[in-house]
């Protein structure tokens, strides 16, 4: 662009001093031819020859200009159209580096949504692995208290065991002497039956679900048997009937979801009245409660579990939601 300038402003000045002389020129001729009609004297005829050979020197020199002007077009053209070649180059180059500056950005948008869903898949197993943490606490406190129940099963078996050695040997010892009847045999076998008494339930018998909310206390069902030894705990009606006069342990695992008013409780019954209740309230969170109690049952008495007004429980396959109790002793 300066070198087009400098080549501007040359040709101007040659154009300059080029109408500048001719018009000198022909002042002169007019001068001259004016003065030369009135009187001519040899030294006017001597200075218009003068004149008239600068005029014709002039000329000559105007006439070697002008191809020099047209040199210096032609340069000048010759010279634009190498810039407007090179600016063609510019503006395909720029549409070049546009064209990938938009690819680049569309990389970047696919990039950050890649982004975005792999922090939401990483939120949503984050929550699931909480959720799952609180369901593994809540079946090692149910296991815990499995173990529990399962040795004071063990204890209790050793008791009768026991006692039957200890009748055993009393018969040893009478030998023949004792001549029980057929009837005192079947009360005998009878009576160890009944003291064989244990069960456990889930609440739902198949699937996953809810129990509740409802508006007052309900009478809860616990249909799916884990175990039911002697058949006192009727399915149907989620109660239990005591077949003997003994102490009876019972307990309660609850299980349930978060939420901002409703809770996670039930309460254990002893013929229509309150013994026990287990209660656990989180606004978000997945959480369980758990109660029990030992009571002593005359034969025919009846336990059995209600929820709580307003409370709702969970369960499914993994029975996250039991009713168990078995006989101590008999009295």
């Amino acid at each position: 662009m300066k070198t087009c300038g400098a080549l501007l402003v040359l040709l101007c000045c040659c154009w300059a001093e080029t109408q500048l002389r001719g018009e000198t020129i022909s002042e002169n001729d007019i001068t001259h031819q004016g003065h030369y009609g009135e009187s001519e004297t040899p030294h006017d005829v001597v200075m218009g020859a003068a004149q008239r050979t600068e005029a014709a020197a002039t000329a000559s020199t105007h006439q070697t200009c002008q191809p020099d002007i047209h040199t210096v077009l032609r340069d000048m053209s010759v010279l634009i159209a190498e810039q407007r070649v090179e600016l063609r180059h510019t503006r395909t180059q720029m549409e070049a580096i546009e064209t990938r500056l938009r690819a680049s950005e569309s990389k970047a948008e696919a990039m950050e949504t890649r982004l975005r869903a792999s922090e939401k898949t990483v939120e949503e197993q984050r929550v699931e692995l909480t959720h799952t943490k609180t369901q593994l606490q809540a079946m090692e406190t149910r296991l815990r208290a499995s173990e529990q129940m399962v040795e004071e099963q063990r204890a209790v078996m050793r008791e009768l065991q026991e006692k039957q050695e200890e009748q055993a040997a009393a018969v040893g010892a009478v030998g023949g002497s004792l001549n029980l009847t057929e009837s005192q045999v079947e009360e005998l076998r009878r009576e160890r039956e009944e003291r064989r008494v244990s069960f456990s339930a889930s609440l739902l018998a198949s699937g996953s679900g809810y129990a509740g909310p409802f508006a007052v206390s309900t009478h809860l069902v616990f249909r799916h048997i884990i175990t039911n030894s002697g058949s006192h705990y009727n399915p149907n009606t989620g109660v239990f009937t005591a077949p003997v006069r003994g102490v009876y342990y019972f307990v309660m695992f609850l299980h349930g979801h978060g939420h901002q008013s409703i809770p996670t409780a039930a309460s254990l019954y002893k013929n229509g009245e309150h013994v026990a209740t287990a209660y656990s309230f989180h606004p978000g969170n997945a959480l369980s409660a758990s109660n029990g109690a030992s009571l002593l049952l005359e034969v025919g008495d009846v336990v059995y579990v209600q929820l709580w007004p307003g409370g709702r429980l969970f369960d499914d396959q993994y029975n996250p939601t039991t009713f168990s109790g078995y006989l101590l002793f008999p009295m």
